[in-house]
């Protein structure tokens, strides 16, 4: 009988893009599909159980072993640095971090620069590297607003089109990384499941390859 194979899916569009790999590499479990609220579906004959989590805890079930495998976006990876392992870039969610400003903000290095984010880490690691001096503001939404009303000088943050951005006056300074959905696993979990992630693997990256 073969180990079953538990794979963490984040909620929403990008999960259900997800799955659709998964299904499409083999790995299909049609209860999936049935309108319902259930969070955990298995499909014992092709040895794998799925289920949904909030996007930004897929590592967190991924690094402590709930999951064997998972999918979570670069941006959480670079931000909370989870121990695990990054197999494949699903090339799906794509957006970048970046860095916005006001049009008129022209920065002054004499001055400690005040930055309005979620993501203290990248930015962190982001300024450090170029030695610039910065004062973080963690905020958790409408982070836009921090600019305009003089709360910070920038802001760092993902940006997909750059709509939001534009209508609230603000413009990209600079992308600090691009961001897409990767494929990442439990390190335990790899080394006892790692003929079954492999298959995975291999089947997903055959598949990204020929939709090019």
């Amino acid at each position: 009988m073969k180990t079953v194979l538990n794979v963490a899916l984040p909620k929403g569009r990008l999960g259900e893009k997800v799955y659709d790999l998964f299904e499409k590499a083999g790995f299909e479990c049609p209860s999936i599909h049935e309108n319902n609220r259930k969070l955990i579906f298995e499909n014992p004959e092709k040895a794998v159980r799925y289920f949904w989590v909030k996007p930004s805890d897929v590592a967190i079930y991924v690094e402590r072993g709930a999951a064997d495998i998972g999918v979570a976006g670069k941006d959480i990876l670079l931000e909370y640095e989870p121990d695990v392992y990054e197999l494949l870039d699903l090339k799906l969610g794509r957006c970048r971090m970046a860095v916005a400003a006001r049009a008129d903000f022209r920065d002054d290095p004499r001055r400690t620069l005040k930055v309005a984010t979620k993501f203290g880490n990248i930015a962190q690691q982001y300024y450090a590297s170029r030695g610039r001096d910065i004062d973080i503001i963690h905020l958790n939404g409408s982070i836009e607003l921090a600019p305009i009303l003089g709360l910070s000088d920038v802001i760092v943050d993902i940006v997909e089109t750059g709509t939001t951005l534009k209508e609230n006056q603000l413009e990209v300074v600079e992308t600090i990384v691009p961001i897409s959905a990767r494929l990442i696993a439990n390190k335990a979990g790899f080394k006892f499941k790692s003929e079954a992630i492999e298959e995975i693997v291999a089947s997903i990256a055959k598949q990204l390859e020929e939709s090019v």
